[in-house]
């Protein structure tokens, strides 16, 4: 959205109602309401007619917006106001077919930034350009802002009806713009609203309508492996007992493999496609989670190319290829050995991490424990094999010194010959 306008307004409350109802052409009507120091009055009437100045020229329409911003904010409510003023400015900009968009952004961003920072009308504001911007398909323009829209909620203490709505506007807006990750994140925080304690709010038809939604993004989306956001959800959970095939289809993508898949799709035939979900995309998701799960479950981390043609039920030439997709998906990593036809697995993500993944993780620490057993083993014993060799070396160093200190050698002469001479000058 566009920054924020700053408002110069000069002369009296009254003074500048009246030139606002002068020139919005309901002058005659409000002059007799402001000598009466009827304000209230004068400002609905100026209000209702408000909608003229969608057709001002250009130059004159900021200017125009701002003072009548301006009168409305002095208001005792402005909160009867606003919403007239905000729906005025969804409305085409007749004399400004090229630049409405912007002054009428502006515009909202006015009245936006000139409330208090917790005034709970800001909520009211930011839905009106929410729907502002999903009407003009500019959802980017708006996407900067909503990393400040939790703690707005705060301040503006919205409950959790109200917080749901406007979630659920911003998926909205998200989706449309073809943004199908921040679609589903801000579906599921509207999902997260849902008081878990409250049976008959988490089987309540919005509450349904909307875990579908989520599921049916999550399972169509290409880039999307994860599920348990989805599963932890009471909303979701409730779908076992009012859309069973629906709950089952997803706990199939969050811990199971292709074969339940492919049982799935028999067991229900026809369902898939009537429900206009895709296939091929579902298929080849599958196939991908398949990977990761064999990937997990391989002890020594060495998967044989016949094992991954088996579990994703494919020719074993194409196993090079979607072992290329498994690791673009970043489900998991590791390199090809294509002379001794395995795939070595380096990291790989867990689909769920339940009592079999710890008891598997205790597997892999044991055995990892083992080897650095043996490498500490090993290395302490070419320690002490190098500490024994310098010690045999020294203890020969000093047997030779010790050897060339006794007899032969010049030394030993000189020194034999030094004592005969003591000797034979004592005689």
């Amino acid at each position: 959205m566009a920054a924020p306008q700053l408002i110069f307004v000069d002369g009296s409350l009254s003074e500048l109602a009246q030139e606002m109802a002068d020139y919005i052409q309901v002058g005659d009507q409000v002059k007799p309401l402001l000598e009466k120091e009827q304000r209230e009055e004068a400002f609905q009437i100026i209000v209702k007619a408000s909608s003229f100045l969608n057709s001002v020229p250009e130059k004159e329409f900021t200017a125009a917006y701002n003072l009548l911003i301006h009168l409305v904010l002095q208001s005792k409510e402005p909160k009867k106001y606003l919403p007239t003023i905000c729906a005025n400015l969804l409305k085409p900009i007749t004399t400004s077919p090229a630049h409405g968009f912007t002054l009428a952004s502006n515009a909202l961003s006015t009245i936006f930034n000139l409330l208090d920072q917790k005034n709970p009308l800001r909520y009211n504001v930011f839905t009106q350009i929410v729907r502002f911007v999903r009407q003009h398909g500019q959802f980017e323009l708006l996407k900067p802002r909503l990393k400040n829209l939790e703690l707005w909620l705060e301040e503006w203490d919205t409950d959790e009806e109200d917080q749901r709505k406007l979630y659920v506007d911003v998926s909205d807006a998200a989706h449309e713009a073809g943004d199908d990750e921040e679609s589903y994140h801000y579906l599921i925080k509207a999902l997260g609203t849902i008081d878990r304690d409250d049976q008959e709010e988490v089987t309540s038809e919005e509450a349904q309508k909307l875990s579908l939604r989520a599921i049916r993004m999550a399972l169509g989306s290409p880039n999307r492996f994860d599920f348990q956001d989805l599963r932890v959800l009471p909303s979701v959970g409730a779908l076992s007992d009012s859309h069973p095939i629906y709950a089952q289809l997803l706990d199939i993508f969050t811990e199971q493999d292709l074969e339940d898949y492919n049982d799935f799709r028999e067991e229900h035939e026809g369902w898939i496609e009537k429900e206009k979900l895709d296939h091929e995309r579902l298929q080849r998701k599958m196939r991908l989670l398949t990977f990761a799960s064999l990937a997990a479950s391989t002890p020594n981390r060495e998967i044989p190319y016949a094992n991954i043609a088996h579990s994703l039920q494919i020719p074993i030439e194409d196993v090079e290829m979607w072992t290329i997709d498994v690791i673009r998906s970043k489900l998991v990593e590791g390199r090809l050995s294509q002379q001794q036809k395995v795939f070595l697995v380096h990291r790989t993500t867990y689909r769920v991490f339940g009592e079999k993944q710890w008891r598997e993780l205790g597997t892999r620490v044991d055995q990892f424990k083992s080897v650095v057993d043996r490498l500490i083993t090993v290395v302490r014993k070419a320690q002490s094999d190098v500490d024994a060799q310098r010690e045999r070396e020294q203890q020969e160093l000093e047997r030779k010194l010790a050897n060339v200190g006794m007899g032969g050698g010049p030394a030993g002469e000189r020194r034999r010959g030094q004592t005969r001479q003591r000797t034979d000058d004592d005689d």
